[in-house]
């Protein structure tokens, strides 16, 4: 047995794309992403074979899921299944989002671009 204990908020941010920067940690079977969204930042639209789950911590945005829009706001979540074209937009928060993925299957790409980070900020 493996067991992994952790504090996000004190863990490094990794920048992923303009406006995007994120932290991640993983079990064998899942992988949590938490990133940190400003107004204005790159929206990409995108699917993948991961379900996710994606919950707001904080702030306000636009969920974009197979091209229905989802306003949401602190404590709000959305289940995305696999292979679904989504994306988030914030535009008009008071603060930066905070959005935790849940991710099934892993995420092995995000988690080795993570670990490699990580081993460069050492």
């Amino acid at each position: 047995m493996s067991v992994k204990v952790g504090n996000w908020k004190e863990a490094k941010m990794q920048y992923q794309r303009p406006g995007i920067t994120r932290t991640l940690f993983s079990g064998e079977r899942s992988t949590v992403h938490v990133a940190e969204i400003q107004n204005g930042h790159d929206a990409t639209a995108h699917s993948h074979e991961h379900e996710q789950i994606a919950i707001i911590l904080q702030g306000e945005c636009d969920f974009h899921i197979g091209g229905k829009v989802y306003p949401m706001k602190t404590g709000d979540y959305a289940v995305i299944p696999a292979n679904v074209e989504h994306y988030i937009n914030v535009y008009n928060s008071p603060e930066p989002v905070i959005n935790m993925d849940v991710w099934t299957p892993r995420r092995d790409e995000y988690i080795e671009q993570y670990e490699k980070f990580l081993k460069e900020q050492e």
